[in-house]
């Protein structure tokens, strides 16, 4: 008896539940093949080529995920969010689609030629520029803002002092001189 059962990785398995009692169901070249049989789903080839074809494509989004703090989320531009016709002035349907695909492939080309031109040195000029800003943050800012913070410690406690002895009570005499006023809007 065998049964056909689809797992949750959709994989097609077969399984032998004979009896085990049975002297002609254990042939030693029958049984590997009947216990379990698995066939591998097509769809998964199938993805395969519509995945590399998504890669190579130059006007679809790349897959990776390049920004994944969403920093530069300001530049993520399509045709339609530059150039968009009412519904009152329509050019032709050619001109909109040839100019769909210039604006698209110019976009991706232009930024690739003006990166492979300029991210390497720009990137070793960030890295020094970032490296220069860290070391003097590190050695020279923190340690100041650190003797500041303990040099007007008294000044912090003092304000503390004059918040919680003047600002403090002012604030709440003049909440309990108002609490008893109310607003009520009307329509008319």
């Amino acid at each position: 008896m065998d049964a056909t059962r689809k797992g949750d990785d959709l994989e097609e398995v077969e399984i032998d539940l004979g009896e085990p009692n049975d002297p002609g169901e254990f042939d030693i070249g029958d049984e590997a093949q009947r216990l379990w049989k698995a066939v591998p789903v097509l769809e998964e080839e199938e993805d395969i080529h519509t995945s590399a074809m998504v890669e190579i494509s130059d006007t679809k989004p790349l897959i990776d995920v390049r920004d994944p703090r969403g920093i530069n989320d300001c530049l993520k531009v399509t045709f339609e969010d530059v150039i968009a016709e009412p519904v009152s002035v329509r050019s032709g349907d050619r001109v909109w689609i040839w100019s769909h695909a210039l604006f698209e492939v110019s976009r991706v080309w232009i930024y690739r030629i003006i990166t492979a031109v300029l991210a390497i040195p720009l990137s070793v000029a960030s890295g020094i520029l970032f490296a220069i800003l860290s070391c003097f943050h590190i050695w020279m800012v923190g340690p100041c803002v650190q003797a500041i913070v303990i040099s007007t410690s008294w000044l912090q406690r003092m304000w503390s002092v004059l918040l919680d002895l003047i600002v403090r009570p002012l604030f709440l005499s003049v909440s309990r001189c108002c609490r008893g006023f109310s607003i009520h809007l009307a329509e008319e």
